[in-house]
């Protein structure tokens, strides 16, 4: 059996093989380079300065959404309304000036919600090229350099796709020469496409429950590797080579949104939702062609919502039902709880948790199942809307979006060392 180490290298080669320039420290898609909640960064601060790290950059140019975002090559990227137009953007990484914006679909209205509007997915980037998704369900595929589209598919239209109720908010997802895509439709739950030309490769015709809102995983189980969902009624994995349907498990999923990705480890599973559900672990076992899905313990406090959860080591780290929660992985013991900054999203890098709150607070702590150990915590900006993006660690920085505006901040000691009024801040439209 892989390490851990081991594995997460595997799926970082596999996932952006033949890809150009990322760089180690680099988060070129939602969830980070093994799409696990995990940077690989080393040498960040673990204690923050009363008001916070210092702020390399401030801009207001990202226009409306909940898309979180990706680092690559250095550029910065992410999508947002701009003048009523869903927009996919790339910023400097360095200074956050707006490289360039491209309409996708310049002529579609804007994906509104009374939950807040714009688009949800974060962009992925895959050497030359960047691919994206809107609320809506247009996928297009972009020239990194220039924004220029390559060329575009509706998950709809071509898929026969429904837009989930608060939209279409996953991330795609490159495996070698694919991208992998969840339009929902009655030809399948999920798609693969080449990723140079946007054909399909195929469609998963044994299992076509309805899109929610979770990003597809790769996973290699029982010598099998398989791309792994959440969606409107179960956990799935499904055949990479040919999509066929493997295995599923129902018991965390509820009937109003699932939204967490599974965590993965080995021939273990551990998928969770809100909504009064929890979480449960499985350990998915292959004898020739049957697979079987065993459960090993079902939490109920373990009822994430949208902000996901991290591993580290035999832990998992993830806001409950009500607090933030440490819990063994193996055996579902909960460790501690604590309020922390209330309920929101968590990535883990060096050691520490960072810990967005979605009433615009943010906190450092401990990756410890000992007790929760805080070691600073800061506010952001009231934009009116909660703060549901998820935070990225990479190259030494942290990257917040709130609302229409994302900030930069230093994570190394010796940038911390900047005074306070030495940021740019670079106002849009």
């Amino acid at each position: 059996m892989l390490t851990d180490v081991r594995w997460r290298t595997f799926l970082v080669v596999l996932t952006l093989v033949g890809a150009g320039a990322v760089f180690a420290g680099d988060w070129p898609q939602f969830g980070g380079p093994g799409r696990d909640n995990h940077s690989d960064e080393q040498g960040l601060m673990k204690e923050w300065p009363k008001d916070g790290p210092g702020i390399a950059w401030r801009v207001e140019t990202a226009g409306i959404g909940y898309a979180s975002v990706s680092v690559a090559g250095g550029r910065v990227f992410t999508q947002g309304i701009v003048n009523e137009v869903e927009q996919v953007i790339a910023l400097d990484e360095k200074d956050g000036h707006t490289l360039w914006m491209i309409a996708a679909q310049p002529e579609a209205k804007p994906y509104k919600n009374g939950q807040g509007d714009g688009p949800r997915g974060t962009p992925t980037v895959d050497g030359d090229r960047v691919y994206a998704e809107s609320g809506q369900g247009a996928l297009s595929c972009h020239e990194v350099a220039t924004g220029k589209i390559v060329w575009q598919r509706s998950l709809t239209k071509d898929f026969g796709g429904h837009v989930p109720g608060w939209g279409y908010s996953e991330s795609p997802l490159v495996v070698g020469d694919w991208l992998i895509v969840t339009p929902g439709g009655k030809g399948g739950t999920l798609a693969a496409l080449n990723k140079m030309t946007g054909e399909t490769v195929w469609e998963s015709k044994g299992v076509t429950q309805g899109a929610q809102y979770c990003s597809p995983q790769l996973a290699e189980i029982a010598g099998v590797k398989q791309i792994i969902q959440m969606a409107r009624d179960s956990v799935f994995a499904v055949e990479l080579a040919t999509g066929k349907f493997l295995w599923e498990y129902k018991h965390a999923n509820n009937g109003t949104a699932n939204v967490c990705m599974p965590l993965i480890k080995g021939d273990y599973v551990f998928a969770s939702s809100a909504y009064g559900t929890g979480g449960g672990l499985v350990h998915v076992t292959r004898d020739d062609q049957t697979w079987k899905v065993d459960e090993v313990y079902f939490e109920k406090r373990m009822a994430n919502h949208h902000g996901g959860l991290v591993r580290v080591g035999d832990y998992i780290y993830g806001f409950g039902s009500r607090d933030l929660m440490c819990m063994n992985y193996m055996t579902g013991a909960i460790a501690w709880s604590d309020h922390s900054v209330g309920k929101g999203s968590i990535i883990a890098a060096d050691g520490m948790l960072y810990l967005l709150g979605e009433r615009r607070e943010m906190a450092l702590a401990e990756a410890t199942h000992e007790a929760y150990r805080e070691h600073g915590r800061f506010k952001l900006e009231d934009q009116n809307a909660p703060t549901w993006a998820h935070p990225v660690v990479a190259n030494g920085r942290l990257y917040l979006r709130n609302e229409k505006q994302i900030t930069a901040f230093d994570l190394k000691p010796a940038l911390t060392e900047r005074p306070s009024g030495d940021s740019r801040t670079i106002s849009g439209s």
